[in-house]
């Protein structure tokens, strides 16, 4: 059998081939690589905050039972017709982990399916809260003038006026449903993000790469959304973590005061029924104590990690605290 001999190696003083040269990224590939890196300098930042991490466990928890919520317990449980044969007002024990309430159902079933509606709940009412803030602060801070004005005045408006009796107010005359308690909710939540948000827009949009960008014939539009936005996000993003927990605790406030939609198991409507049913005369604790452990847990854990992004937007703040 022959062999092939290898092919002779090529002189030294060949030329050696040119490297082909690199493609120049494009505009958006640039922006796109600097978002990146931002966004991994902001999480390797947020993993040394301790109170930062805790809460986003915290929440990691929470969210997992809210998800799981049809894989952890059945639904059925919420039905009293499928609880007739269970004891009523049990205390804690092997069969029912949060005892049960004064119809037989498990406490537990009740604590996680309530998770899913004041979860639910908190975020929409803090979107709706949080979008209506920013536009209204971006428009009043950007176009100033009488623009902002009015927006200022209509701010004020529902800024002086009480939360809780407005949207008491507001969720008595509505119909009883879970979109209108996001509705109240959210309209009723926005001042405090407007304001925030037009002081920054008003810091940013006297900077120079914005003047420089007006000069070059830019217009509202690509002023707003590519220099004024951008740099306003970051603090749009930390004060939704700070709102969502104030929409969690409306929602169980007027569930508590009978304003919540009565076809639907959130926290707050299980302190309601604990409370009508003299829960706390009885004797029966568990009753009340597991939704209102979540409520306070889930309220810290949001707190934690907007402060852990306060800090870290605004580095005077760690340096204070």
């Amino acid at each position: 059998m022959t062999t092939t001999p290898p092919p002779p190696d090529p002189p030294s003083d060949a030329p050696v081939p040119a490297p082909a040269p690199r493609r120049p990224m494009s505009g958006r590939a640039i922006v796109r690589a600097r978002r990146r890196r931002a966004l991994a300098r902001v999480w390797r930042t947020y993993r040394s905050s301790f109170q930062g991490m805790a809460g986003l466990a915290i929440l990691i928890v929470f969210v997992v039972i809210a998800v799981a919520a049809p894989w952890i317990t059945s639904s059925r449980g919420l039905d009293v017709t499928n609880t007739v044969k269970n004891p009523e007002l049990a205390g804690p024990g092997s069969h029912f982990i949060f005892g049960t309430d004064q119809l037989g159902r498990s406490v537990w079933t009740l604590f996680v399916w309530g998770s899913r509606i004041s979860l639910f709940v908190g975020l929409a009412a803090t979107i709706i809260a949080v979008a209506l803030g920013a536009g209204f602060g971006i428009v009043a801070g950007y176009a100033g003038g009488r623009t902002e004005a009015v927006l200022m005045r209509i701010t004020e408006f529902f800024l002086v006026i009480p939360f809780i009796p407005f949207a008491v107010v507001l969720a008595s005359v509505l119909h009883r449903s879970l979109t209108n308690i996001i509705f109240v909710i959210g309209i009723t939540s926005w001042p405090g993000t407007a304001r925030l948000i037009r002081a920054q827009v008003l810091s940013v949009k006297t900077r120079l790469y914005v003047d420089r960008s007006r000069a070059l014939g830019a217009g509202h539009w690509h002023l707003i959304s590519r220099h004024i936005l951008p740099n306003v996000m970051p603090l749009i993003f930390a004060n939704l973590t700070l709102t969502v927990p104030i929409a969690i605790l409306s929602e169980s406030t007027l569930s508590f005061l009978g304003l919540g939609d009565p076809l639907r198991i959130s926290w707050g409507v299980v302190l309601q029924n604990a409370f009508d049913n003299s829960a706390v005369t009885l004797g029966a604790w568990w009753w009340y104590l597991a939704p209102g452990l979540g409520i306070v847990l889930v309220a810290l854990a949001f707190t934690m990690c907007g402060r852990a992004l306060e800090e870290i937007l605004d580095p005077r703040l760690a340096e204070t605290s």
